[in-house]
């Protein structure tokens, strides 16, 4: 199975952060070494528009086979329609049918090789659409309000639920592995009634959009037994 790890130049929140060097690496650098040690992954391809990233990338050990167009990068550009050009020119370069792909955020630091493979494995073993990693919510999601212009607290859900210990558990997508099937993701479909969710923890869960995320991430990261 082929790995797209998609890291355009263009980050709002955080400029620069693809690259932007984590416990003296560069961020993208984690998500292409997971890949590469996960036993699931054949190719790890990055998809990016910049030159700057794809050297680095290239340095790590992803394959660059094309840049992706101006069209596909920019704040407007739909993720989806990234991923079925993607998928359909290496079909096209490669004379290979692609039936399924993971996508690997390079936000997402912390995911290790096993959380790929099991999601993969996962994948495969319910004949699925897709598969999204999740985390379980530290804070009951039932408990939370709208506030208008004038800081009234508004209901999002009907009826009140006082104890923790009633509140049913949620959990709220990672963005650490997403497993798709070419023919769903065709479809512009993220989900469908063969979607299914990879449980992870919390503590490898961090999604880094703006500095905040990052210098957590970097704590967790120099803390860690298994340093990468």
């Amino acid at each position: 199975m082929i790995a797209i790890i998609p890291a355009r130049g263009g980050s709002k929140g955080l400029p620069g952060k693809n690259i932007k060097e984590m416990c003296g690496k560069p961020l993208i650098a984690y998500t292409i070494e997971a890949a590469l040690k996960s036993k699931s992954i054949d190719h790890v391809i990055l998809s990016t528009d910049d030159e700057e990233i794809a050297a680095v990338a290239k340095k790590y050990g992803a394959e660059v086979p094309f840049m992706r167009p101006a069209e596909l990068a920019s704040d407007t550009a739909m993720a989806v329609d990234n991923y079925i050009y993607t998928i359909g020119r290496l079909e096209k370069e490669w004379n290979t049918k692609i039936d399924s792909f993971v996508v690997l955020q390079p936000t997402s630091p912390l995911r290790i090789a096993e959380d790929i493979d099991g999601a993969v494995e996962l994948f495969n073993a319910r004949n699925a659409d897709s598969v999204v990693t999740y985390v379980k919510e530290a804070h009951p999601i039932f408990w939370h309000k709208k506030i208008d212009e004038n800081n009234k607290l508004e209901d999002i859900f009907e009826g009140t639920i006082a104890n923790r210990q009633e509140l049913p558990i949620t959990y709220y997508p990672n963005g650490a592995v997403y497993v798709f099937s070419t023919e769903m993701i065709r479809q512009k479909k993220y989900y469908t009634d063969k979607s299914y969710a990879y449980i992870m923890p919390r503590e490898r869960s961090i999604d880094i959009d703006f500095i905040d995320d990052f210098k957590y991430a970097e704590f967790l990261m120099s803390n860690s037994k298994d340093k990468k």
